[in-house]
C-alpha cells in the first residue's frame, strides 16, 4: 500500500510540478537547512522553524489518512460493480443461447423448403450433359460415316475439314472408351486416317515416279515427312551420285537451289504453310550431301589438297549462308541438328572468292589483333549442317599452314640477308622490322580461315603451330641477326667485341650496330604486346573446353628474353668504351698532384662516349621509353660500382689528388644525372628509379673521397668519420681507404683494431650485402680543405 500511494505522488508531481524544494528528485537536506539558517544569527528563530514544519507535517498526514480511507472506500465500489458485471454477462449468455435455438430452427425449416428445388436443379444439369453427349455421339457416327465416304472417294479437300472436326469431337469421349460402341468408333477412325494416308502416298507415288531408283529412309514416320522423300528424295539419290568429288560441289548447291525455286512454283500450295516443306527438302538434302560427302572423303582422303578443301568449304558456307536467310530454321528444332558449342563468327573468310580486305590489311600499329570487335552477327542455324564433314581432314589445312609459315620465315631470313640492316632514322625512332607485321597479319588470316572451319581441335593444333613459329622468328630473325662476333663458345662476349687499336680507343658498335639493336629491341617489344594479344584472341575463338590449352606464356618469355638481350648488348658496348677511360684513371700519379684544375681527360673521355652513344639510342627506343629507361638503370648500375673499383686503385693519394678526384666524381655524376636527356633539345626529367640510383652510387664515392682526404690523427676521430660517412663500413673498405691513403701496415694495424672496436654490432648478411645507403655528412664533420673544395666547385658550375 505504501508503495501504492509513493507511485501515487510521484504520478501527481510529474502532472502538478511544484515549485517546493522538499518536492524536488535531487533534495539535499544539508542545502536546505543553510536555505533555512543562512547566518548565526537567523538560529535565533529556530523554534518557530520548527513549529512550522510540524504543522506542516501534521496536516501531510491529515491528507495521507484522508487518501489511504479513500482507497478502502473504492476497492468496496469495485467489487459491487465487479458482482453488477457477472450478472449482467450470464443474462446476455442465455438470451444469446435462446437466439441460436430460433436460428437452428429456422435453418432446419429452409432446408425442408429448398429440398426439391435442388432435386429438380441436380436432374436439369444431367439431362443437358446427356443431351449434349448425345448430340456430339451423334455428330461422331455421323461424321466417321461421311469421313470413310469421302475417303473412298478421294475427296481430299473436304476430308481435310471434317477430319479435323471429327478428332475435336472424339476428344469429348475419351473418358468413355470403356463403352465398346465407342471405342468401336475411335477405332473406325484411325482405320480413316490410315486408308487416307496410303491412298495419299499412293497418288504421290503415281504423281512423281521413282525413275527406277529405291526410296530412301525416313528417321520420321510423320505423314509430311514421307511425302518429302517421296517427292524428293529419290531425284536427291540419283543427283548426288553424278557430282561426288569436291571439285564439283559448285553443282550440288546450284541444283538444289534451281529445285527449291521449281517446288515452290508448282507444288508450294498443295502443302500445309505450317509444314514447312521447302524447309525440310533443304534440310533432308544436307543431311544427304554430309553423309554422302564424309562418305567419299574417306575413301578418296589421299587427294584432298588444300586448295580443294577450302574450295569446297567456302562454297559450303556459302550454301549455309543462303539458307539462313531464305529459311528460319524451325525443322531442326526436332533434334536433326545438335547446336553448335560456339556461335560463327561475324566474318567469314570463305564467303567471297578473295580474301576480305581486313584480312589483307598490313599490321602496321600495335595491337593489330586487338582491333575494335564488330558487332556479333546474328546465330547461323544451318552452320555446320553440311560443313561439318570437313572437320576431320583440316589436318590437311593444318600442314598446309605449317609449310607455309616455314617458307615465310625462310623468305625473312633471305630478306634480311638481302637487304641488310635497317637504317639509322632517328627522327622516327627505331623502326620494327616490317617482317613481323606480315608474321601477325598471316596468323589473323590463318586464325580467322581456321575458327570458320572448326573451334575444336584443330584450332589447338594450329595454336601450337603459332608457338613453333613464333620461337623460329625470335631466334632466327630477332636474335639470329644482334651483331657478335665469332667466338669459340659462339656466345654474345662484350670481351670479343672490344680489340686495341691505336692508344686507349677500343672496337665499338657502329651507327648502323646499334640502330640494328634498337630495331630488334622494339620489334621483340612489338611481338611481346602481339603474343599476349594473339592469345587472348584465340581463347576467344576456340571452345570453352580447350580454353586452358591456349598458352603462349614460353613464347612471350622468349621475346622478353630477346628485350633483355639487346639491353644488356647495349649496357656492355658503352660500359665497354668507358672501360679505358677508368683504367687510366687508376694508372695516374695522384700524389703528384699539385693543384685542381679543370675535370681530368678520363672524365671528358668518358662523358665523349656517353654523348655519342646514349642520343643515338634514346631516339632509336622513341617508342619503348621504358626500355630506354631500363637501358639507363642498367648502365648506371654497371658503371658506378666498376668506378669505385677503379677508384680504390688510385693509390697513394694525396690531398690535392683527392681533391681532383672529388671534383671529377661529381663531374660523373653530374653527367651520370642528366644522361636520360643528354644531347636532347627536349629536357625531360629524369625517372626516380634511376635518380635515385646515381645519387646513392655516386654520393658513396664522394664519400669515400672525403674519408680519404680527413686527416688520420687523431685515430678516434678519424675512425668515428670514417663510420658516420660510410653506413655500409666494414674493415675490407677500410683497408682500401687507408691504401689509398699511403699509410703502412703498422700504422694500419692499429686503426683496423680500433675500427673493430667500435664498429656497432652489424646485422645479419650486413658485411656482405653491399648497401649503398648514404648519410650525408655534418657541417662539423668537414674539413677546412673539403669546405673550401666545394666552393671550388660551385663556383665552376
Amino acid at each position: 500500500m505504501i508503495e501504492e500511494m509513493d507511485n501515487s505522488i510521484i504520478s501527481y508531481l510529474m502532472v502538478f510540478p511544484s515549485q517546493d524544494p522538499l518536492d524536488r528528485a535531487d533534495f539535499n537536506a544539508v542545502e536546505y537547512i543553510n536555505t533555512l539558517f543562512p547566518t548565526e544569527q537567523s538560529l535565533a528563530n529556530i523554534d518557530e522553524v520548527v513549529n512550522k514544519i510540524r504543522l506542516k507535517i501534521r496536516r501531510l498526514d491529515d491528507n495521507i489518512r484522508t487518501v489511504v480511507r479513500g482507497q478502502t472506500n473504492v476497492g468496496q465500489d469495485g467489487r459491487q460493480a465487479l458482482e453488477e458485471a457477472q450478472k449482467a454477462i450470464q443474462q446476455l449468455f442465455g438470451k444469446i443461447k435462446d437466439i441460436k435455438d430460433k436460428a437452428e430452427k429456422s435453418e432446419q425449416m429452409v432446408k425442408e423448403i429448398t429440398r426439391d428445388i435442388k432435386q429438380l436443379d441436380h436432374a436439369k444439369r444431367h439431362l443437358t450433359t446427356s443431351i449434349t453427349t448425345l448430340n456430339h455421339l451423334h455428330m461422331l457416327a455421323g461424321g466417321v460415316d461421311s469421313l470413310e465416304a469421302m475417303t473412298r472417294r478421294r475427296q481430299y479437300g473436304e476430308v481435310a475439314n471434317l477430319l479435323q472436326g471429327v478428332m475435336n469431337v472424339l476428344e469429348h469421349f475419351h473418358k468413355y472408351m470403356g463403352i465398346p460402341q465407342i471405342r468401336q468408333l475411335s477405332e473406325r477412325v484411325k482405320a480413316a486416317q490410315t486408308e487416307l494416308g496410303q491412298q495419299i502416298l499412293a497418288d504421290f507415288e503415281e504423281a512423281f515416279p521413282s525413275q527406277g531408283t529405291k526410296v530412301l529412309l525416313c528417321v520420321s514416320p510423320s505423314l509430311e515427312m514421307t511425302i518429302l522423300l517421296l517427292t524428293t528424295g529419290l531425284v536427291f539419290d540419283l543427283h548426288l551420285h553424278q557430282v561426288a568429288w569436291l571439285d564439283k560441289i559448285d553443282r550440288r548447291y546450284a541444283w538444289i537451289k534451281r529445285q527449291l525455286v521449281d517446288y515452290e512454283e508448282k507444288y508450294g500450295r498443295m502443302f500445309p504453310r505450317e509444314w514447312c516443306m521447302a524447309e525440310r527438302i533443304a534440310v533432308e538434302f544436307c543431311h544427304v550431301t554430309r553423309t554422302e560427302l564424309a562418305k567419299i572423303m574417306r575413301t578418296r582422303a589421299k587427294e584432298i589438297e588444300v586448295k580443294l578443301l577450302l574450295f569446297a568449304i567456302q562454297r559450303t558456307t556459302n550454301f549455309e549462308g543462303f539458307l539462313a536467310k531464305r529459311f528460319s530454321g524451325c525443322t531442326l528444332t526436332d533434334g536433326t541438328l545438335k547446336k553448335l558449342e560456339s556461335p560463327p563468327p561475324s566474318t567469314n573468310p570463305f564467303l567471297e572468292d578473295e580474301p576480305t580486305p581486313e584480312m589483307e590489311e598490313l599490321a602496321t600499329e600495335k595491337g593489330d589483333l586487338d582491333q575494335p570487335k564488330k558487332p556479333k552477327a546474328p546465330d547461323n542455324p544451318f552452320h555446320g549442317i553440311v560443313s561439318k564433314c570437313f572437320e576431320p581432314h583440316l589436318y590437311v589445312y593444318i600442314e598446309s599452314q605449317d609449310k607455309n609459315l616455314g617458307e615465310l620465315i625462310d623468305r625473312f631470313v633471305a630478306d634480311f640477308k638481302a637487304q641488310g640492316p635497317p637504317k639509322p632514322n632517328t627522327d622516327e625512332g627505331g623502326a620494327v622490322l616490317p617482317s613481323c607485321a606480315d608474321l601477325f597479319v598471316y596468323y589473323k588470316k590463318c586464325m580467322v580461315q581456321c575458327s570458320q572451319l572448326s573451334t575444336g581441335e584443330p584450332m589447338i593444333a594450329l595454336t601450337t603451330i603459332f608457338q613453333k613459329y613464333l620461337r623460329e622468328y625470335a631466334w632466327k630473325i630477332l636474335s639470329g641477326n644482334l651483331p657478335k662476333t665469332t667466338t669459340s663458345s659462339g656466345g654474345l662476349t662484350i670481351s670479343s667485341l672490344l680489340k686495341e687499336k691505336e692508344g686507349s680507343e677500343v672496337a665499338k658498335f657502329t651507327l648502323e650496330e646499334l640502330c640494328l639493336i634498337c630495331s630488334i629491341l622494339s620489334t621483340a617489344e612489338y611481338c611481346l604486346a602481339t603474343t599476349q594479344q594473339l592469345e587472348e584472341k584465340l581463347k576467344e575463338k576456340v571452345d570453352v573446353s580447350l580454353i586452358e590449352r591456349i598458352n603462349l606464356t614460353g613464347e612471350m618469355d622468349t621475346f622478353s628474353t630477346v628485350i633483355s638481350s639487346s639491353i644488356q648488348l647495349l649496357v656492355q658496348d658503352l660500359d665497354a668504351a668507358c672501360d679505358p677511360a677508368l683504367t687510366a684513371m687508376s694508372k695516374m700519379q695522384w700524389q703528384n698532384v699539385e693543384h685542381v684544375g679543370d675535370q681530368s681527360p678520363y672524365v671528358t673521355s668518358v662523358i665523349l662516349h656517353i654523348k655519342q652513344n646514349v642520343p643515338i639510342i634514346r631516339d632509336n627506343l622513341a617508342s619503348t621509353r621504358k626500355y630506354f629507361t631500363q637501358f639507363c638503370i642498367k648502365f648506371a648500375n654497371s658503371f658506378i660500382p666498376k668506378f669505385i673499383t677503379h677508384l680504390f686503385k688510385c693509390k697513394p693519394i694525396s690531398m690535392v689528388g683527392a681533391e681532383q678526384l672529388l671534383l671529377d666524381t661529381h663531374s660523373l655524376k653530374m653527367v651520370l644525372l642528366d644522361l636520360p636527356s643528354i644531347g636532347s633539345q627536349v629536357v625531360r626529367k629524369a625517372p626516380a628509379s634511376y635518380t635515385k640510383i646515381v645519387v646513392k652510387g655516386m654520393t658513396r664515392a664522394e664519400m669515400i673521397l672525403k674519408v680519404v682526404m680527413a686527416p688520420h690523427e687523431p685515430l678516434v676521430v678519424f675512425v668515428d668519420n670514417y663510420i658516420k660517412l660510410l653506413t655500409d663500413c666494414n674493415t675490407e673498405t677500410f683497408q682500401k681507404i687507408l691504401d689509398m691513403k699511403g699509410l703502412k701496415r703498422s700504422e694500419q694495424s692499429s686503426m683496423l683494431e680500433l675500427l673493430r672496436q667500435r664498429l656497432p654490432a652489424p646485422p645479419s648478411g650486413a658485411e656482405s650485402s653491399g648497401s649503398l645507403s648514404l648519410t650525408a655528412p655534418t657541417p662539423e664533420q668537414e674539413s677546412s680543405r673539403i669546405r673550401k673544395l666545394e666552393k671550388l666547385i660551385k663556383k665552376r658550375l
